[in-house]
């Protein structure tokens, strides 16, 4: 059962207690709200501000555990403040760990930062959690995708159109790297696992994907430099620097290119254009 007394006060004060500045906002010198404003949450949760400012008022619909999640991750709450957020509107909280999607509150502050760079925060399956305006405008709209589709190592052997974004010299050395991944994922994780389910689907469906399994490949990792083709812009060159999350197994990914050369110009070029609609 829902507790909208409690959900109420514990909601008004995470969102007193989180500043502009922890989500790269600017504060500005007209502010005199503490905390966020709640337009600003709701902004950041995908939900009118009426919505969340009744459940501050302890009114309205009961809320879902889709909008209890997105609530959660937009006031930057860790995982224990999750789970009590859950409660007090009356659902069990989500599992913790490698099947957990929601982004702790140190790896979305510096994500919040970098709304000027292409970044994503992605599991160890590839599923892209969160991407900046920069990173949907560099890969696509990864938010498209559900199921088994979600994870680009997936989709890399399930639908070939994919590979589009990337330079043809590297294609054998990523889907070699993607199968040794999987393959990393299905031995910490188990036979019941997320990793063992996807990899049976594609054995299933992919003969390519066989014949890479069948290597027994393990240790691949991402080269230092990734190259893509966009559709608008041409060939790029990016560093891809990474932030691993341990406890929830997530990584933060973000693609810089070296100043003065031509894929910063594009990159810049493409922070003015947006988004192409890649299919990556």
């Amino acid at each position: 059962m829902i507790d909208r007394a409690g959900l109420a006060a514990f909601l008004r004060s995470r969102r007193e207690a989180l500043q502009p500045e922890d989500i790269g906002l600017p504060r500005g010198p007209r502010r005199r709200t503490s905390g966020l404003r709640r337009e600003e949450v709701a902004a950041r949760c995908t939900m009118s501000t009426d919505y969340y400012a009744r459940l501050e008022q302890e009114r309205g619909p009961h809320p879902s555990p889709q909008m209890i999640a997105a609530i959660a991750q937009g006031l930057h709450l860790s995982l224990d403040e999750r789970d009590h957020l859950f409660r007090l509107a009356g659902h069990p909280p989500p599992p913790r760990g490698v099947l957990s999607e929601h982004v702790s509150p140190g790896l979305a502050r510096i994500f919040d930062r970098l709304y000027d760079t292409p970044a994503e925060i992605v599991t160890e399956l590839g599923e892209t959690l969160r991407q900046t305006p920069l990173g949907v405008a560099l890969t696509g709209d990864a938010s498209r995708y559900t199921g088994p589709e979600r994870s680009l190592g997936y989709r890399w052997f399930a639908d070939p159109s994919s590979r589009a974004l990337y330079a043809p010299e590297d294609h054998d050395f990523l889907g070699r790297m993607f199968a040794s991944g999987l393959r990393e994922a299905l031995t910490r994780r188990g036979p019941r696992s997320r990793a063992a389910h996807y990899a049976d689907l594609l054995l299933a469906r992919s003969a390519e994907f066989r014949t890479v399994w069948d290597a027994q490949e393990i240790g691949l990792r991402p080269r230092e430099v990734k190259r893509y083709v966009h559709p608008s812009i041409g060939a790029l060159e990016l560093q891809c620097q990474t932030l691993l999350d341990p406890d929830q197994h997530h990584y933060l990914l973000v693609y810089t290119a070296t100043p003065g050369s031509e894929s910063y110009e594009k990159l810049q070029l493409l922070s003015v254009i947006g988004s192409a609609t890649p299919t990556g």
